[in-house]
């Protein structure tokens, strides 16, 4: 009897600890990275708050030989932003900032065992300074209206560093937190052309990832940097509204615990469609769906659907 239960103990252990790691490079919010118009023209000393709810579920899928079988999650994610625009040494510039709370369910069948486990708190915030090296200049008021209206074809290349801030909630005797407990840097490059309605870019970023200390059990985790590339197209239509479809690949981003390889570099397909409208000359609202499916046989595979509201002056 002991042994018995010494070994669901044990397997309950080893599929929390696959679900941490095979989380580690699919981080729900990195999915709403695929985000379109973010080197997107826009006149100077703007301020936009935004608030947004994301709703996330998957499928895990973990090697044969450790007897997990219908692993899934389900995450919640309500969060709050501040944009604000500017002109710096010369080229349009912008802060982002973005300040998620989560809360979620991992659970699976462990050798016939059902393994659960719930979570809710702060996650990491980020900040991202952005700023256009090339095109769309830094104007306000009527010269930037003027300027929109003489320049229908431009082209813009941009350049942004986005920090994730080890501020969520973290505790290391989880094998599972909504935080990282580590700092994450993210270089990005990005090219927009804008031809009338149409817009077509193209962004790509690298994450590189502080060790993590204070794993599960006194544990050393470290992380490979995660590159990831993505596409949109975008239409807009009349009276401020757009829709576009995007696709990306992110790869690379394997864990090593204590030295040893955990074999979960993430190979991974994302998918998705938006479409914003004004509401008043002020606010306006997103709708997104993102789709993430893994090329590897141990990954997740996700759907999301974020319904964003933003106000501007």
């Amino acid at each position: 009897m002991g042994r018995a239960a010494n070994r669901v103990t044990g397997s309950c252990v080893t599929v929390l600890l696959w679900l941490a790691l095979l989380s580690l490079p699919a981080d729900p919010v990195s999915a709403q990275d695929l985000e379109p118009r973010r080197w997107s023209h826009l006149p100077n000393d703007l301020n936009v708050f935004g608030a947004g709810l994301g709703l996330t579920d998957g499928d895990i899928s973990f090697d044969p030989v450790l007897l997990i079988e219908d692993a899934t999650f389900e995450l919640g994610t309500l969060g709050t932003s501040y944009v604000r625009t500017f002109d710096w040494l010369g080229k349009s510039a912008r802060l982002d900032v973005s300040v998620p709370y989560g809360y979620g369910r991992w659970e699976g069948l462990v050798d016939g065992v059902d393994t659960s486990v719930r979570r809710h708190g702060a996650m990491d915030p980020r900040v991202r300074l952005s700023m256009n090296l090339w095109g769309a200049p830094p104007l306000s008021g009527e010269a930037f209206v003027n300027y929109r209206q003489q320049h229908p074809v431009t082209t813009t290349v941009g350049m942004a560093v986005q920090v994730i801030l080890p501020l969520g909630e973290y505790r290391g005797d989880r094998l599972i937190n909504l935080g990282g407990n580590r700092a994450v840097i993210r270089p990005q490059l990005g090219v927009l052309h804008q031809r009338g309605p149409w817009q077509f870019e193209v962004t790509g970023s690298v994450s590189f990832y502080e060790d993590n200390d204070e794993f599960y059990g006194g544990a050393v985790l470290e992380q490979d940097p995660l590159g990831f590339l993505q596409g949109h197209i975008i239409r807009s239509f009349a009276r401020g509204r757009w829709a576009s479809a995007s696709a990306g690949y992110s790869h690379g981003g394997e864990g090593t615990v204590n030295g040893v390889a955990k074999n979960n570099s993430e190979r991974t397909r994302f998918w998705a469609l938006s479409a914003g409208m004004p509401l008043t000359r002020q606010q306006s609202v997103k709708l997104t769906w993102v789709n993430a499916t893994t090329n590897i046989p141990l990954g997740a595979d996700s759907d999301s659907l974020v319904l964003g509201w933003s106000v501007s002056w």
